[in-house]
């Protein structure tokens, strides 16, 4: 049911990456899980550094629980088949992750396949929308 967005992560600069990565995260938070990330671990660090520091801080916060262990452990072994390298493949785990923790957020009330499909639809048209701000087609 989730749209393939791994297709597109290589393709993309790191900036654009940065804010997917940055909009993710957003999206989990608004549904209900508490991030808030150490902005002195990450004012000095940019691009792919910047990226798997805030990646590594959420997931360090919101793993804690049996769906955040589950949703790690599916994502991690999905976005491994994938085949990404460099931080496409950290961008591609922590989609898929927060993808995979949604159905769960508190303050979702659709029944869980609605869910999935509708952040999944919202990652692909966010992901296009970014990807067209940095020229690049989806």
């Amino acid at each position: 049911m989730s749209v393939e967005l791994h297709n597109y992560l290589a393709n993309l600069p790191t900036d654009a990456l940065q804010e997917f990565t940055e909009w993710c995260i957003l999206q989990a938070t608004e549904a209900g899980y508490e991030f808030t990330p150490d902005t002195s671990k990450l004012e000095k660090l940019t691009g792919a550094y910047y990226i798997e520091e805030l990646v590594d801080q959420f997931i360090r916060t919101t793993r804690n629980t049996i769906e955040g262990g589950m949703a790690a452990f599916v994502a991690g072994k999905q976005a491994d088949n994938h085949g990404l390298k460099g931080i496409a493949i950290v961008v591609d785990f922590v989609s898929l992750y927060i993808l995979y923790l949604l159905p769960k957020a508190k303050k979702n009330t659709l029944p869980a396949d609605e869910k999935l499909a509708t952040a999944s639809q919202e990652q692909l048209d966010k992901l296009s929308s970014i990807a067209k701000k940095y020229g690049v087609e989806i």
